[in-house]
């Protein structure tokens, strides 16, 4: 039988190390950081069982990590700052070249929609989980989707246009 832990938590590390590595930049760091919050959580295995968010409760615990790392080195970063996009290879297929052309887009958007369209179509969090990350209401979250959304379809009309 398996533990919750085994369950429940380490099923998230896809997830968790991707956003970790998008906030940090450096894959070792990444993965020190989920290491991180994997024993915190283990430990905490009994507590974690009856949280009612488990998702949610896991994000915030990466970002506080992640935010304790940077504060004890001396160096304070914003995790909600803008996404640099990724070089491209030459020899993109189209479809990497749409993907690419909206991930350019993506990282063009405020800070908190970006961060909300990200949650939602890249890492598949439900509107009350993101709501609870982020620490706003539903709400907000559906409206800053919505204009993230609106923003992308617009752009991206603008770039395909001759």
């Amino acid at each position: 039988m398996n533990s919750f832990f085994e369950g429940h938590i380490w099923p998230l590390r896809g997830t968790l190390f991707r956003m970790a590595f998008l906030w940090v930049k450096d894959r070792a760091l990444a993965e020190d950081l989920l290491q991180n919050v994997f024993e915190k959580s283990f430990q905490r295995e009994d507590e974690l069982e009856k949280h009612p968010n488990l998702k949610a409760w896991m994000i915030r615990s990466l970002k506080n990590e992640a935010l304790m790392h940077f504060r004890k080195n001396g160096r304070i970063i914003s995790l909600e700052g803008e996404i640099e996009p990724s070089e491209e290879p030459k020899e993109l297929e189209k479809g990497n070249e749409q993907l690419s052309e909206l991930m350019r887009l993506v990282a063009k958007l405020p800070d908190k929609q970006s961060q909300i369209f990200q949650l939602r179509e890249s890492e598949g969090l439900t509107y009350e989980e993101i709501a609870e990350y982020l620490e706003i209401s539903i709400e907000q979250v559906k409206v800053n989707l919505h204009r993230a959304r609106k923003k992308l379809r617009e752009e991206y009309l603008k770039v395909k246009k001759p």
